[in-house]
């Protein structure tokens, strides 16, 4: 039987890197129309989607809120799938922009340009939705795909990519273009791993024990989208009442996702004006606190902040809070106890704000505005791949670009070297 799953896989493999030739060189025209015609084809089979989605929810029954927000799909959650496709169209086509232009004193012109990676494999939990972005970005930018989603969101998973399969089969796109792992045996992503030859790239979305098990197992360069331990930070100098508004939104608005804030520092100083009235409103909203010895006085009801709860990523209307000295602390503590995702401060002073903005070593920094906004669409990037917390080869939201790499192209008129 593993085998016969390890031949299957080693298949799909071998014809996405075929097919990731004939991508490299297909015009944006043809790239534009086809994803057009998949966002309409989304919105036309929105009931075929909505019932498989029903399957995954039935079947995931007694999981926590925040995983049942994560998996869900409704009518608006499928149009907005269909908008990042359009968006994507709007965008400009990476492949082939010339990045640098210069000719040697031997006469040699060079020229730096865009391409695609080639085969990316993209391992995933719980959002359907992801299917649909990661299909029209790695479409967008000439790379062959490899999905394979978790076992919770097979059905949801599944259904999407036939509708949007059905719509590259139509107008003949090389046959291995995109593709689906349909199976929940945990030994594909094994055998996947292992698969060097034919994928160029690993990017798992999910959960800590998701990215260890690929980084660990994975003969293929892996970019990471680890956990969001994001903070926001709300300064001697911050307007309290925007503070309010942002903390509260970062925690509340969708705490089951990576932008959410997890842990909120609050200088000395403002402390004992903020917390009463912000504490107040977090636990109407059903947050738990876990908090510093400061936090406890103001709230009695909270818990105990332990060293592990500010390394926790929650994911949950849980939220820990710890009151800081300054700002040199509050860097301190970020740096330390995050996960380098998204960190905000929320402050007046100019001075205050760009030493946070410079020193906080995260993939995006935030002055007066919630960490939320950590997203490919909300950049104005279509949609995305991931929240990369790597360094290299990509930091932050992943969109078109961060999907290519590039190569020299390097013309001469009969040079050789001496």
């Amino acid at each position: 039987m593993k085998q016969d799953l390890k031949k299957k896989i080693e298949a799909i493999a071998k014809k996405a890197q075929a097919a990731s030739r004939a991508l490299a060189v297909l015009s944006r025209e043809a790239k534009d129309k086809v994803l057009a015609e998949m966002a309409a084809a989304l919105l036309g089979n929105k009931e075929v989607i909505l019932k498989a989605n029903k399957k995954d929810i039935a079947l995931s029954a007694g999981k926590s809120s925040s995983f049942i927000d994560r998996l869900s799909l409704n009518e608006e959650r499928i149009r907005q799938m269909a908008d990042s496709l359009l968006d994507i169209v709007k965008l400009e086509d990476p492949v082939g922009k010339v990045l640098a232009d210069w000719s040697t004193p031997g006469g040699l012109h060079i020229q730096k340009a865009r391409c695609p990676i080639g085969v990316i494999a993209i391992i995933y939990e719980s959002r359907p939705n992801v299917t649909a972005d990661c299909i029209g970005l790695c479409f967008k930018s000439g790379n062959s795909l490899i999905l394979r989603g978790g076992s919770e969101s097979l059905n949801s998973n599944l259904a999407i990519y036939k509708v949007l399969n059905g719509v590259m089969k139509k107008h003949a796109i090389a046959c291995g273009a995109i593709n689906l792992i349909d199976t929940s045996d945990h030994k594909a992503v094994d055998i996947l791993l292992k698969l060097n030859n034919y994928i160029d790239v690993v990017i798992p979305r999910g959960g800590e024990g998701l990215i260890n098990k690929v980084v660990k197992l994975s003969r293929i360069p892996v970019i990471k989208h680890y956990k969001g331990i994001c903070h926001v930070y709300v300064d001697e100098w911050a307007d309290l009442n925007m503070a309010e508004s942002i903390c509260f939104n970062a925690k509340v608005q969708r705490p089951g996702v990576c932008n959410a804030m997890e842990s909120m520092l609050v200088h000395r100083d403002v402390a004992a004006r903020f917390l009463p009235g912000m504490l107040k409103k977090f636990k109407a909203a059903g947050v738990q606190i876990r908090g510093c010895a400061f936090t406890r006085k103001i709230a009695k009801w909270a818990k105990v902040a332990t060293d592990k709860d500010y390394r926790t990523e929650y994911l949950d209307l849980i939220l820990s809070v710890k009151v800081v000295d300054g700002l040199d602390e509050a860097i301190r503590h970020i740096n330390d106890y995050g996960s380098h995702h998204s960190d905000s401060i929320v402050t007046d002073n100019q001075d205050n704000a760009l030493k946070f903005l410079k020193e906080v070593d995260s993939a995006c920094v935030y002055l007066n505005a919630s960490t939320r906004f950590t997203d490919g669409n909300q950049f104005g990037m279509g949609a995305e791949i991931g929240i990369s917390t790597d360094k290299l080869h990509a930091r932050g939201p992943m969109g078109l670009e961060e999907l290519t790499t590039y190569k020299y192209m390097v013309f001469g008129t009969g040079q050789v070297r001496q």
